[in-house]
């Protein structure tokens, strides 16, 4: 049973369910403050690689793994018939979205109805994946009481703290970025801060478990809206022949009442482009209309088509159609210098490059060969960034901007170069052959 004192002592084991980009680094997190930590997850690979010390995510070192794991304080299984071994289970899985942008909760449900039949008295139960208002209590806290029949609150504790990993932030961690909480009982929400408490440096407690829930929708909303303002005047400025980047340095300076965004491609990762979408679906069960949230869809989801546009306007240009050309894509994960290609841009960006004739390979030197996902399985592989590779192409675009890559090489063996990171800004030599989109 979970209480005060177990936490306080560092005697209470913790549940990590779900060892992704999410749940990997919090159960480091918490072996290295000197809590036991069991993970949870179906897919047996990671278990073996946790097992053997090594890392399966390109931004955490196998070292802190193997220290975790020789310390005793770390282990990964995919029995869960173990759950009842664990004080506090910390759910950490997906939430994507379906074919028809609608909440895809299979994930979280189908873990309740693993978890639930081992569920324990005394136990804390903590979902973080995110979701709309309403997750925690109406859509997981029943399959656990029917499963285990155990009431939430009463014989099992039950709260929801969203994740805010920001894969590879040099600043930002796991431990050092504040934790919201929230519960729908007292006894629930002193537990679960008090487990946070143990192991980050701030916990913030709100009022329920819905309120935790809408924060989590509310910062990431927040982001959409802003990066669709901008990727609107870059389309704007570009008609204007004006180059956004320039005017985004130039308002940065101002101190005071504005903050910068930066246009981009589309949207990548797995919160900006699904949050926002949970919340308009969970607002229309109330009528109430969500016309920024959807505009602001509308706007970043169309970027790939955009840039495709720019792409053919900038091989028209030379006298060459996109049908038949050759593409060289700069970056498969959804942002620089990780190794994460979820909801990455450039997966639309080769669907519907390929569809309109164009011959699509990629570089990225953190995904040597792209992973299927739920809607893409391409079967290719990174090609080598040579400069007899690079010249071989029509044309080279940039979507992710990793730092690991010699743009300068790039420009300067490449017969054109679509930019749509601002990547090339500090190349001097070939300038006539950058176009930005």
């Amino acid at each position: 049973m979970l209480t005060i004192e177990r936490i306080k002592d560092k005697k209470a084991v913790v549940g990590i369910v779900g060892m992704g980009y999410v749940g990997l680094p919090l159960a480091l997190t918490y072996a290295e403050e000197g809590f036991k930590v069991i993970g949870y997850d179906i897919d047996t690979k990671k278990a073996d690689a946790i097992k053997a010390g090594k890392t399966y995510i390109k931004h955490i070192a196998s070292d802190r793994i193997a220290d975790a794991v020789k310390k005793g304080l770390l282990e990964c299984t995919s029995d869960f018939s173990r759950i009842p071994e664990s004080d506090a289970l910390l759910v950490c899985v997906p939430t994507p979205l379906d074919a028809h942008l609608q909440p895809d909760l299979s994930f979280v449900t189908g873990t309740a109805s693993q978890i639930g039949p081992y569920l324990q008295k005394g136990q804390l139960v903590i979902l973080e994946s995110s979701s709309f208002p309403g997750t925690t209590e109406e859509e997981m806290r029943p399959i656990l009481e029917e499963k285990s029949g155990l009431t939430a609150h009463a014989d099992f504790y039950l709260a929801y703290s969203p994740e805010r990993e920001d894969p590879n932030n040099p600043r930002y961690n796991t431990k050092n970025i504040p934790k919201v909480v929230g519960a729908d009982s007292p006894e629930s929400l002193e537990l679960a801060v008090a487990l946070y408490e143990a192991a980050l440096d701030e916990a913030v407690p709100v009022t329920s478990a819905e309120a935790a829930e809408a924060t989590k929708i509310f910062e990431n909303a927040f982001r959409s809206v802003n990066i669709a303002l901008v990727n609107e005047l870059k389309v704007i400025l570009d008609a204007m022949g004006i180059d956004v980047w320039e005017v985004i340095k130039a308002a940065s300076t101002k101190p005071f009442g504005f903050m910068a965004f930066y246009p981009g491609p589309g949207l990548g990762g797995h919160c900006i482009p699904i949050d926002p979408f949970y919340l308009t679906y969970k607002a229309h069960e109330f009528e109430v209309p969500t016309r920024f949230i959807e505009l602001a869809g509308e706007i970043n989801t169309s970027m790939p088509r955009w840039v495709v546009g720019k792409i053919m306007d900038a091989l028209n240009d030379r006298r060459k159609a996109l049908n038949g050309s050759r593409i060289l894509i700069l970056g498969m994960a959804y942002k620089k210098n990780v190794d994460d290609m979820r909801e990455s841009p450039s997966l639309r960006l080769i669907e519907l490059l390929e569809e309109k004739g164009a011959i699509v390979d990629y570089h990225d030197p953190y995904i040597p060969k792209m992973p299927y996902t739920r809607r893409y399985q391409y079967d290719k592989k990174s090609v080598e960034l040579s400069a007899e590779n690079i010249a071989s192409y029509d044309l080279v675009l940039i979507v992710t901007d990793h730092d690991n890559v010699d743009y300068e090489l790039v420009v300067k063996h490449a017969k054109l170069v679509v930019d749509t990171r601002n990547a090339t800004a500090d190349v001097k030599q070939g300038r006539e052959k950058i176009v930005k989109a």
